[in-house]
C-alpha cells in the first residue's frame, strides 16, 4: 500500500478521475442527501464526514477508494446512526473543478495579463461544461504574485485578484449552465 502523509486514499470516480480526499467535498454530498430527505439544515454533516473520515484514516487499507465503495461506507454509517432516508438518497457530487492560477500565470508568461484572462477564460468554460458543482481558484496569491512579477503581496497585487474574482463571477454569470456553481477562491 502507498502510503499518503494524511492516511486518506485517493478517490476514484466512475469516469476514471481521481482526487485526494476532501472533507468538504463529502460534506456537500451529506448535505445534499439530507435535503432530498427533508432536512433542509443537517447539521450531522460534518461528523457523519468525520465517522467516514476516521473510517478511512484507520481502517480503510487500499490507497485508492472507488465512488461505490465510498457510497457504501457512507450509507452504512447513515444506517447505523438512525437516517437510513438520508442512506437511501446519498450519491457523491461530482468533484469540484479546479483552476491554479499559479499554472495559468506559468503558461502565459510573467506579466503577460491578457494570456493570462483568455487561458482563465477556456478553463473556466471547460469547468462550466462539466458536471462539477464547486468551482475551486487555488493558488491565487502566488499567481497574481507572479503575474505582478512581486516577491511580497502589494496593493497592486490586490487590485488584479479582484479583477480576477470579478472576471470569474462575470463568466459564470454570463455562462448557459442550468445548476448553480459555487465559487472558492484560495
Amino acid at each position: 500500500m502507498i502510503a499518503f502523509t494524511n492516511y486518506l486514499p485517493l478517490i476514484r470516480f466512475e469516469d476514471g478521475q481521481i482526487m485526494p480526499f476532501d472533507r468538504t467535498w463529502l460534506s456537500l454530498s451529506l448535505a445534499r442527501a439530507a435535503e432530498s430527505a427533508g432536512y433542509k439544515k443537517w447539521w450531522l454533516a460534518p461528523h457523519v464526514t468525520e465517522s467516514v473520515t476516521n473510517y478511512l484514516e484507520q481502517d480503510f487499507d487500499d490507497s485508492v477508494v472507488t465512488i461505490p465503495r465510498l457510497e457504501k461506507a457512507v450509507q452504512s454509517v447513515l444506517q447505523v446512526i438512525g437516517y437510513a432516508d438520508v442512506a437511501g438518497h446519498f450519491r457523491a457530487v461530482p468533484p469540484p473543478a479546479r483552476i491554479s492560477l499559479t499554472d495559468l500565470a506559468t503558461a502565459a508568461g510573467h506579466g503577460y495579463e491578457l494570456i493570462f484572462f483568455e487561458l482563465l477564460r477556456n478553463r473556466l468554460r471547460e469547468a462550466i461544461e462539466s458536471p462539477a458543482e464547486r468551482l475551486e481558484i487555488c493558488d491565487a496569491q502566488s499567481g497574481v504574485k507572479q503575474l505582478r512579477s512581486a516577491k511580497v503581496w502589494r496593493r497592486d497585487c490586490s487590485g488584479l485578484l479582484d479583477e480576477i474574482v470579478e472576471f470569474v463571477r462575470d463568466e459564470l454569470q454570463a455562462s448557459n449552465r442550468p445548476a448553480e456553481m459555487h465559487l472558492q477562491v484560495s
